[in-house]
C-alpha cells in the first residue's frame, strides 16, 4: 500500500512520522493510496483542506492535544488497520465575506464559519436565510454556522446542538445572545445560504473566520455548504464519527 505520512510541527508527531516511514516507506500525497496525518484535530483539518483535490482518503492518528477526528496512535499493524477502516464523507462550508474596504474574501471551513465581535460592545447582526430576512437584529458576542462534523467543536461549547454525521442540516448558533434573550439559534437544511449583515459595523466591529482564514471589519458574510467538495476520512471500525458524536453526549 502506498502511504504518504504527513505530520504537524510537534516533536512527538515528527518522531512518529520518522518511525512510520522507516517501517512502511513513504510516497508523495499525489502518489498515495492513503494519506496518514499525524497530529491533532487542527492539523487534520489543515490536511483535509490541502489535499481536497487528491483521490486518497485521509487516516489520522492522534499525536496532538485534541483528537476527535483522530484514530488511536500505534505503529503496529497499520496496513491491516487501513484495510479495515470505515470511510466517512463530509462536505465543507464556503464563506464569502466583504470587508469595509470593499474587498471580497473567500474561504472554506470543515467545522464552522464563525463571526465574533472585536470591540468592547456587542455585535449587532441581521440574519437572512435563502434571501429571506429571518432575524432583524441579533445582539450578541457572535454567531456561527456549523457542519455535523463540526457540531461538537465550538458550536457545542456555545450550547449549539450535536448533529449526526449524514444529517442534511446545519446548525446556526448564537454566541452569548443578549437580544433576543437566550436565543440559541436554529437548524437549517444543508442547502441553505445564510447571510449575516453587520449593523453599526463602525461602532461594533466584527471579524469572520473560516478555518484559519480570518477577515476583520466585515460588512456582510455569506455561508453555505459546498457539496462539490467531498472529504474522505478513514476511521477504525467502531470508532467513526457517528459513534463519537453519540459518545460525546454521554460523557
Amino acid at each position: 500500500m502506498k502511504i504518504s505520512f504527513l505530520s504537524s510541527d510537534a516533536l512527538v508527531a515528527k518522531t512518529a512520522q520518522s518511525s512510520l516511514i522507516d517501517k512502511y516507506g513513504n510516497v508523495s500525497p499525489e502518489e498515495a493510496e492513503v494519506i496518514v496525518a499525524l497530529g491533532g484535530d487542527g492539523f487534520m483539518l489543515e490536511t483535509l483542506l490541502k489535499t481536497q483535490s487528491l483521490a486518497a482518503p485521509v487516516y489520522a492518528m492522534n499525536r496532538g492535544t485534541i483528537g476527535f477526528l483522530m484514530n488511536t496512535f500505534s505503529e503496529n499493524d497499520l496496513i491491516d488497520r487501513l484495510k479495515a477502516a470505515h470511510e466517512e464523507i463530509i462536505n465543507p462550508l464556503s464563506m464569502r465575506a466583504m470587508d469595509k474596504t470593499g474587498k471580497l474574501h473567500e474561504a472554506l471551513a470543515i467545522n464552522e464559519v464563525s463571526l465574533l465581535r472585536t470591540g468592547p460592545q456587542a455585535a449587532k447582526l441581521r440574519i437572512s436565510v435563502d434571501g429571506r430576512l429571518r432575524l432583524d437584529e441579533l445582539v450578541c458576542d457572535g454567531a456561527l454556522v456549523a457542519t455535523p462534523a463540526g457540531s461538537t467543536a465550538y458550536n457545542y461549547s456555545a450550547h449549539g446542538p450535536i448533529l449526526p454525521i449524514g444529517a442534511d442540516v446545519l446548525a446556526l448558533t448564537a454566541v452569548a445572545a443578549f437580544r433576543p434573550r437566550r436565543w440559541r439559534g436554529a437548524l437549517l437544511p444543508n442547502t441553505a445560504k445564510v447571510r449575516f449583515d453587520i449593523l453599526e459595523s463602525k461602532k461594533r466591529p466584527v471579524m469572520a473566520e473560516g478555518h484559519s482564514d480570518a477577515v476583520r471589519n466585515v460588512d456582510w458574510v455569506e455561508v453555505k455548504s459546498e457539496p462539490s467538495i467531498a472529504h474522505r476520512i478513514l476511521f477504525d471500525p467502531g470508532h467513526g464519527l457517528d459513534e463519537r458524536l453519540i459518545s460525546e453526549q454521554f460523557t
